[in-house]
């Protein structure tokens, strides 16, 4: 017998096949028979009418900037109840890593209060990822590198291309992201430090990605007058590194 069992509900599976009616019987964690139509005799100590309801896998939040607020709140009830099962963070080229002493007053005005109240334990990915695993999270979590957060590591808000030893520097510290798990490397290019930065310089980071199958998302450089001109540049770092590119908040 399972132990749950969710009656006529309408699966849509991921795998682009049309909807199909079922019912969907789970043992402990894992879905343990899909049976369409009728009843196969299968038994459940708990069915759970869902007849008009539709049955999904958990949807990815592509653009969250849920690495401030999930320590404080690690169920991410308002996440879950929307179906929301894993969050992709670190977007804009903002996040809370890297950490790096002599410019860590610099990271945090530039999170602002999207961090109030982190405690900061960390100085990498690496370590925000394990403070975040030792909360016991209720979603999922796929980080991004962020620009803007690694320039100020590297330079603080200094409004000058980076030399090539700080150009090197930042390189190193994104394929560090990297190796702890960043799926890819985000610009805040409205922003600043990100604002500070040459096309050179992002598509030469975000080929640090191509290794790694990563993507480049970017919060463009422009949004009206020269929203254009914005979606070319983010166009051009993608074709420049080889990766692919998603494009945030594009209106």
């Amino acid at each position: 017998m399972y132990d749950l069992g969710l009656r006529g509900v309408t699966v849509i599976d991921g795998t682009g096949r049309p909807p199909y009616q079922a019912t969907v019987y789970i043992a402990g964690n894992t879905i343990a028979e899909i049976v369409r139509g009728g009843n196969s005799g299968a038994a459940a100590h708990r069915i759970i009418p869902g007849e008009g309801l539709v049955l999904a896998p958990g949807f990815i939040d592509l653009h969250s900037h849920s690495d401030f607020t999930l320590l404080a709140n690690p169920l991410a009830e308002s996440k879950v109840r929307q179906g929301v099962t894993t969050e992709v963070v670190g977007n804009c080229g903002l996040a809370p890593y890297p950490v790096d002493p002599a410019h860590a007053e610099e990271l945090r005005a530039y999170v602002g209060a999207l961090a109030a109240g982190l405690p900061w334990t960390w100085h990498d990915l690496d370590g925000y990822l394990a403070a975040l695993e030792s909360t016991g999270l209720a979603v999922n979590v796929a980080a991004l590198a962020a620009h803007g957060s690694l320039r100020l590591a590297v330079m603080g808000f200094a409004d000058r291309a980076p030399n090539p030893e700080e150009l090197a520097r930042m390189r190193r510290l994104l394929r560090a992201d990297l190796a702890a798990g960043a799926f890819g490397f985000s610009t805040g290019l409205i922003y600043a430090p990100g604002t500070y930065a040459s096309t050179d310089e992002v598509a030469a980071l975000a080929s640090e990605v191509r290794p790694y199958g990563g993507f480049y998302a970017s919060h463009i450089r422009g949004e009206s007058d020269t929203l254009l001109a914005a979606v070319d540049e983010a166009l051009e770092i993608g074709r420049r590194a080889e990766v692919p590119v998603h494009i945030s908040h594009l209106k």
